[in-house]
């Protein structure tokens, strides 16, 4: 960010003067490669950026300081620290211990320490019911929201918080959330590439080299689809590429199966008509409209 300063290997822009309290969307920044704290940071314009892991709350001390965005930090503003997505953007968190799920703003780089994915504001902790100082398990993903909820965010107010994530769904990601030992810093941090919600990885010796064999290698296995359980399900969609329908799975804690020629993407399976209702409801608001109610078969 040229022409700003560097705060803890963080370069900061100048400070941004607004209006009427309100801050500005423009100009985005995505920043180029830093080291925190001996860590190398390399922030992305990910649109499909999904991650599973632990969100921390913010340095109280940072109140009325100037963000890595030029903003100056409001604790009681629904803001978050990130470490790669661009400055400004916005990102849909769920805690995975409730399903509540609100839309945050990113303006601030961080955490500083450690191998959580965010670090909340006090406002953003409290809409989301997270308290204490200890790590919690979040689900982050990168979302475009309407005008008025940007609108709202970037006024430092409370954006109208999402449907809840149904507790099927929630089963799932808890399994993806790695050990809370990666939340806590790393013992010897290696001064290379990061991949945004993953602790630095522990270089181990290199391993000799067995004996040349002169038998063919097996052909690698082919990994199966998964399998969904039966119940009732909310279809997305149909696509008929399996990467672009893995990538929607994904981003909606579903999974994608063959049909045919084509991959469907489904999530569930729900405990009734009405949640499978709120499971459409989820989707059309991530922008999948088309969503409905199947009998998985």
């Amino acid at each position: 960010m040229a022409g700003g300063r560097t705060d803890g290997g963080v370069r900061v822009a100048q400070p941004v003067i607004h209006q009427s309290g309100v801050a500005s969307d423009s100009p985005v920044r995505i920043g180029e490669p830093y080291q925190l704290n001996g860590v190398r940071y390399v922030p992305a314009d990910d649109p499909f950026y999904d991650e599973t892991g632990y969100a921390v709350p913010y340095d109280a001390a940072r109140a009325g300081q100037t963000t890595a965005s030029g903003e100056t930090y409001n604790p009681a503003a629904i803001s978050v620290a990130h470490r790669t997505v661009p400055l400004p953007s916005y990102l849909e968190v769920t805690a995975l211990d409730t399903g509540r799920t609100i839309v945050v703003r990113v303006n601030d780089r961080g955490p500083s320490t450690g191998g959580s994915l965010i670090a909340l504001s006090q406002g953003a902790a409290e809409q989301l019911g997270i308290s204490g100082a200890g790590p919690a398990g979040v689900r982050v993903r990168r979302v475009n929201p309407s005008e008025p909820e940007k609108g709202l965010l970037r006024a430092g107010k409370r954006a109208p918080a999402r449907m809840d994530m149904p507790e099927t769904v929630l089963v799932e990601l808890r399994k993806r959330l790695p050990s809370p030992a990666s939340a806590a810093p790393p013992a010897t941090p290696q001064p290379q590439a990061h991949i945004a919600g993953t602790a630095m990885p522990t270089i181990k010796p290199a391993a000799r080299p067995s004996p040349v064999s002169s038998a063919p290698k097996p052909a690698p296995a082919i990994k199966p689809a998964p399998i969904l359980a039966r119940g009732i399900m909310v279809q997305i969609g149909a696509y008929s590429s399996r990467q672009g329908a893995e990538a929607i799975a994904k981003r909606l804690g579903g999974a994608a199966s063959p049909a045919g020629k084509l991959w469907r993407v489904r999530t569930g399976p729900y405990a009734d008509q009405a949640a499978a209702q709120r499971g459409i409801e989820k989707a059309a608001a991530a922008g999948f409209p088309g969503a409905r109610i199947v009998v998985n078969d």
